[in-house]
């Protein structure tokens, strides 16, 4: 004769307890990995932390009398056929004195391609002083075969640097930018724009 199966007891509180804590903590992991990019970006911003740069919308209000070199860098990724190169290497800037250079790049191969520029400034402890009005680095580029295309970088020194007494020894600022593959756009939007080499901007 078989013996009936005894049905399963319910789930304890304490088994429930423990179940609901191991959701909430999968939850909160899965919830802090999505926040962890955009709290570093602000962070990097917030403190200049790596060389990341400034995004400043007016020029400051005094300009110091100490110059400083700044210095252009340029880069480009594998995989994108690009020639980038500024258009000098070196400038000469007083701190708060809002300057504009310019950077020109070539796509060298006879298809549309695409990229966005990454960039940082060297020593790294003057990011938090290096502002920048306007960059091409905040939108992505798409260039036309063959297409030539300069592109204006504004910036400033932010005085504060002089009143910093841990830079008192930095008379050099590098910029850099190093140019990266994107995804080249929908065909259809490239070829509406106007043909032709682009002007300054």
């Amino acid at each position: 004769m078989n013996t009936p199966k005894s049905a399963s007891p319910p789930p304890s509180r304490r088994d429930l307890i423990v179940a609901f804590a191991c959701g909430g903590c999968v939850a909160l992991m899965v919830g802090a990995s999505f926040a962890a990019v955009p709290f570093y970006n602000w962070f990097c911003r917030t403190t200049g932390y790596g060389g990341t740069t400034q995004v400043a919308k007016a020029a400051p209000a005094q300009i110091s009398g100490r110059t400083i070199t700044v210095r252009f860098d340029s880069n480009v990724a594998a995989g994108l056929p690009w020639r980038f190169e500024p258009e000098r290497r070196t400038i000469d800037v007083r701190l708060g004195e809002v300057v504009t250079v310019y950077y020109k790049v070539t796509n060298e191969v006879a298809r549309v391609t695409a990229g966005q520029a990454g960039y940082n400034v060297s020593p790294p402890t003057v990011g938090i002083y290096f502002a920048k009005i306007n960059c091409f680095c905040f939108t992505e580029q798409t260039m036309r075969p063959g297409e030539t295309r300069e592109m204006a970088v504004v910036f400033y020194v932010d005085p504060k640097l002089a009143e910093d007494s841990e830079q008192n020894g930095v008379n050099l600022i590098t910029l850099s930018y190093t140019f990266y593959p994107a995804r080249v756009p929908d065909l259809a939007t490239v070829k509406s724009e106007a043909p032709g080499k682009s002007g300054r901007i």
